[in-house]
């Protein structure tokens, strides 16, 4: 028989046991919440920088002298003087002109994309802090619960069929069968 020293102390291992179980699925539960956070952000990242550069590859293509002048900021008019006598009228010279009140488009679309970034980080941070206060909620589990009570509540229904396959093969062989299934028994209620 064990005395009471003994239970008490297989009572508080048991207990430490549990506790350092409970901190360790928190920890790989922030961790995977990290990780899914630094994907997101990545393909978030990916793509822009995808989009960007492919708007400015088609930019480019399209009037690759503009784009040039752009990113210079030199702006060039074109104008129609013949070289010589023996130079026809199709010859065109390129003139540089200063043009100090131009924006070149590049900076000015840089420009733009930092200040509307600026705007809608700041929008978008003040309204979801005004929220925050307004609910007043200490962390996001207690805001999802809170929010939770205001929204309506989504109907579980219970499946009628099977919800894990195998594979694909195996799902796609149960819409079948299901499908098979619904004609037989449509068949049936048509011939009565």
């Amino acid at each position: 028989m064990l005395n009471k020293d003994e239970t008490k102390n297989d009572q508080m291992i048991n207990s430490v046991a549990v506790s350092a179980g409970a901190a360790s699925k928190e920890k790989d539960e922030r961790s995977f919440k990290f990780k899914a956070a630094a994907f997101l952000a990545g393909v978030t990242g990916v793509s822009i920088l995808f989009g960007f550069g492919t708007t400015l590859a088609a930019a480019k293509k399209k009037d690759p002298h503009f784009f040039d002048q752009g990113l210079t900021g030199r702006i060039e008019k074109q104008t129609t003087e013949p070289i010589s006598n023996q130079t026809t009228a199709a010859v065109r010279r390129r003139v540089p002109v200063s043009i100090s009140s131009v924006e070149p488009g590049a900076s000015l679309a840089i420009r733009a994309l930092g200040w509307g970034t600026l705007y809608a980080v700041t929008g978008c941070s003040v309204l979801f802090y005004g929220i925050w206060k307004l609910m007043a909620v200490n962390d996001l589990k207690e805001f999802r619960l809170k929010v939770g009570t205001w929204l309506p509540t989504v109907p579980r229904n219970n499946s009628q069929g099977r919800t894990e396959f195998s594979g694909l093969n195996d799902l796609l062989q149960y819409i079948i069968d299901v499908d098979k299934e619904k004609k037989e028994a449509s068949n049936i209620n048509d011939t009565k």
